[in-house]
């Protein structure tokens, strides 16, 4: 029995990885494709350079407020901007300071692409995302449903802009190709429950 419902489960991540995105899935995709750029978050770890001025170079990780401290600047907000977003912001400020400052910021480390999977899931947990996932893939993060979970029954949910937007997921419906377009791409702070 374990054997058949692993060739199954097998079968079906063959068969979903090859097929293309529903348009909602592409849709989601596309709020964290690589053209618009990766948004710095909290715990992200930044390497500022300002060219021949080390007492301005700075490695600093992104504090919980989304903020950093910076020599002259002080506090300067960090989260939710692009990497050349905050050098150009960067460039403006020092400007002030020194003449047409030379000066590049780096995402040394991502620390703040977080998912979290709880509920009937055999590990569930707080997961750090590397690339684009979606749904399907983070159970498998999570080493599966439970025998007892609710597989119909799964809700992703997703705060933005203070609301909270609720996501329905049917495990065996996806898992047999059918309402694919619930197999939405995560993205930061999603917490898929498991009934």
């Amino acid at each position: 029995m374990k054997k058949n419902v692993l060739s199954l489960l097998c079968a079906v991540f063959l068969t979903l990885s090859a097929c293309p995105f529903s348009a909602t899935a592409q849709e989601e995709a596309s709020a964290v494709s690589p053209a618009e750029g990766y948004l710095i978050g909290p715990g992200d770890l930044l390497v500022i350079t300002v060219w021949k001025n080390a007492e301005l170079s700075q490695q600093l990780p992104v504090r919980p407020d989304g903020r950093i401290s910076l020599p002259l600047l002080g506090e300067t907000e960090a989260a939710g901007m692009t990497v050349p977003q905050l050098t150009e912001d960067l460039k403006s400020r020092y400007a002030k300071y020194m003449t047409e400052p030379v000066l590049s910021v780096s995402v040394q480390q991502v620390n703040s692409m977080l998912v979290y999977v709880i509920g009937q899931v055999r590990s569930p947990g707080m997961f750090s995302l590397n690339s684009n996932i979606d749904v399907l893939q983070a159970l498998a993060k999570a080493a599966g449903l439970t025998p007892f979970a609710e597989g119909d029954n799964i809700k992703i949910f997703r705060k933005h802009d203070g609301n909270t937007e609720i996501f329905p997921f049917n495990y065996d419906a996806v898992a047999r190709g059918r309402k694919l377009e619930q197999n939405i791409v995560l993205k930061r702070g999603d917490v898929i429950v498991v009934p």
